[in-house]
């Protein structure tokens, strides 16, 4: 640990921003388009299906967080005891998770997310199947989540409800929205954040 040059997350900070906006947007492109398709063939409701990813996202980021916020108790009582310096114990403790982020217990995450999923009341599921079907998305929500969380200032989801305001800043549009409607019918895709400044757009339908 001694080995770790000092402040190495801060000077690498700029860089793995970039590197995890850029793979934010990327899930929207890839894998919230693959889990779209998959839950199509289970349900004929488009609104259901949307509703699903986004709670599936938002939620993702929610687990991500605590997470993170456990792991980071965890490593900071290890490390303070035999901290000395040159870099302060906050720099250390940054260091050591930008350079261990593979021991975050992914798995766990995913399954709390399914587990908050699972009580939502604004989605609901065939009997028949589960919401694992889109593991591959939520697990993938939940790895950029905990990574933004290293990012100084930390980067996190917009809190998005029904029926509030549209804000042309915050959210892109769906194709199948009514254009002169105010208000949002619901979220396809959350917006990313930092602090109050929005990073990358969501998407919303707005509809009368």
């Amino acid at each position: 640990l001694r080995s770790c040059s000092a402040g190495r997350a801060r000077r690498t900070n700029a860089s793995r921003r970039a590197r995890l906006v850029a793979r934010f947007g990327d899930i929207y492109a890839q894998e919230r388009v693959d889990a779209e398709t998959l839950l199509k063939t289970y349900i004929s409701d488009m609104e259901m299906v949307q509703r699903i990813i986004y709670i599936a996202a938002v939620e993702s980021f929610h687990a991500a967080k605590m997470a993170y916020r456990q792991f980071k108790i965890r490593v900071r009582e290890t490390l303070s005891l035999g901290h000395s310096g040159p870099e302060s114990l906050e720099d250390t403790v940054l260091d050591y998770i930008v350079r261990h982020e593979d021991l975050y217990d992914v798995q766990a995450s995913v399954n709390e997310v399914i587990r908050s999923m699972n009580i939502n009341p604004k989605i609901s599921f065939p009997p028949e199947i589960d919401f694992i079907v889109i593991n591959t998305l939520i697990q993938e929500m939940c790895r950029v989540a905990f990574s933004m969380q290293t990012l100084i200032p930390p980067l996190d989801v917009a809190f998005g409800t029904d029926g509030e305001l549209f804000s042309e800043t915050k959210y892109y549009r769906s194709f199948d929205s009514d254009f002169t409607a105010a208000l949002v019918a619901y979220h396809v895709w959350p917006a990313l954040m930092e602090n109050d400044v929005v990073i990358a757009k969501g998407e919303a339908v707005t509809k009368r």
